[in-house]
């Protein structure tokens, strides 16, 4: 099977003037109940060009009517004053992110949304790995909709395990042109990129075209960003039936940017995603939570936290896909009560020091089960596992035009 998923990208990066540091900032899903944070970000970016002024943190969502008009226009400013030039045409950049678990490599490239499909049951080549909440497509749809760029922080990944795509290519790294090099703001670590066309760019596709030949239907799995891809594909439905067939293969938003990562990598590191209860009665819900899931085993454990004091659960089979359909229907019968999900185990317990939220401390997923899974049972429970802590995530930095 030759690889159609995967194509080379013309990307755009913040012209040589521009601080890098501010200008990248970090995955808008990230720091959700952690409001210091993004105000120590807009102390940090101050009037500088910045990624912050071209996507909307989740953290801001009350704002969307305000905040995606001008997200939009700036995106047309940026265009137009030159902060953002043409870096790469019809080719891939090679990433190196250095962080606290080590050295991830990555490949910069063009996703096809006709080979990807969130769907329950899907078979396409490009897969989410966890599940796809509808409603929270929509609201990703609207800030793409009129939007002149994308800005990704999707991380896919590739079953590489004989290392033929990227490691290669970061092997002869000192043959390629070096694009950017600096440190991340807010513990983010490093970043540093190369620009990969002409016969590297050849060689790449090549080892690509190998492994999509090895994998049998899943080519490509979601690591991270998964609405953000959803909503990408969701707005090229809407957009393609508007579009001639002649033209739309080379329609621009037919496409997604987003960095590919090997599933292999040592550096990658699965985290438990946790869970934060507000507006709630710990004892009710745990009570009630026990009724109906006693312990079954020690294999996977489960610990509720609630004001410092921690109960622990055991269970023979991991307790994520239950305790998820237990959490929604009694969110679903407590309007009252809220969820957020959390990165970080003293963040969770700090969050959970109040007497009307309990947090839930989930055990982790292993990456090595994720193909074997996805192929065998469909897409996790959504906020299975995260790639890394929150300071880990991906940080904005490329830019690709979506408008013709």
């Amino acid at each position: 099977m030759k690889n159609t998923a995967v194509r080379p990208a013309d990307i755009l990066l913040p012209a040589a003037a521009i601080d890098p540091k501010r200008w990248a900032v970090v995955a808008v899903d990230q720091y959700t109940s952690q409001p210091e944070y993004w105000r120590e970000v807009e102390r940090a970016v101050g009037d500088a060009p910045s990624t912050l002024r071209l996507t909307l943190p989740e953290i801001y969502l009350s704002e969307s009517d305000a905040r995606i008009p001008a997200m939009q226009a700036r995106m047309r400013a940026y265009l137009a004053d030159g902060t953002l030039t043409p870096a790469v045409q019809g080719g891939y950049i090679l990433v190196e992110r250095t962080t606290e678990t080590g050295v991830r490599l990555g490949l910069m490239a063009c996703l096809d949304l006709e080979a990807y499909d969130y769907a329950v049951g899907s078979r396409s080549p490009i897969r989410a790995t966890e599940g796809t909440v509808l409603e929270r497509v929509p609201p990703r749809v609207r800030i793409r909709r009129g939007a002149a760029l994308e800005l990704p922080h999707i991380l896919m990944l590739l079953d590489d395990p004989a290392c033929r795509v990227i490691e290669p290519l970061y092997e002869s790294r000192a043959a390629l042109a070096k694009l950017y090099d600096f440190e991340l703001m807010q513990g983010g670590g490093h970043l540093r990129g190369w620009k990969v066309d002409g016969e590297a760019a050849r060689r790449v596709e090549a080892a690509l075209d190998a492994v999509a030949a090895a994998c049998g239907d899943l080519f490509l799995a979601v690591g991270d960003g998964n609405h953000s891809l959803a909503a990408a594909r969701a707005y090229w439905l809407e957009l393609r039936e508007t579009i001639p067939e002649a033209e739309r293969a080379n329609h621009p938003a037919r496409y997604a940017l987003a960095e590919i990562e090997n599933l292999h990598c040592p550096a990658i590191q699965f985290e438990p995603v946790h869970r934060v209860l507000t507006g709630v009665n710990p004892s009710a819900l745990l009570a009630a939570w026990e009724a109906a899931h006693p312990e079954s085993g020690e294999r996977f454990r489960l610990t509720a936290v609630s004001r410092g004091v921690e109960q622990s659960y055991g269970f023979a089979q991991h307790p994520l896909r239950a305790l998820q359909k237990f959490l929604d229907a009694y969110l679903a019968a407590h309007p009252e009560a809220g969820i957020d999900y959390i990165h970080g185990n003293d963040v969770l317990r700090r969050l959970a020091d109040r007497p009307d939220a309990l947090g839930l401390l989930l055990c982790g997923f292993a990456k090595s089960d994720l193909f074997p899974y996805v192929e065998k049972w469909g897409a996790l429970p959504r906020k299975t596992f995260s790639m890394g802590h929150a300071h880990e995530k991906r940080y904005y930095f490329e830019a690709r035009k979506i408008e013709r």
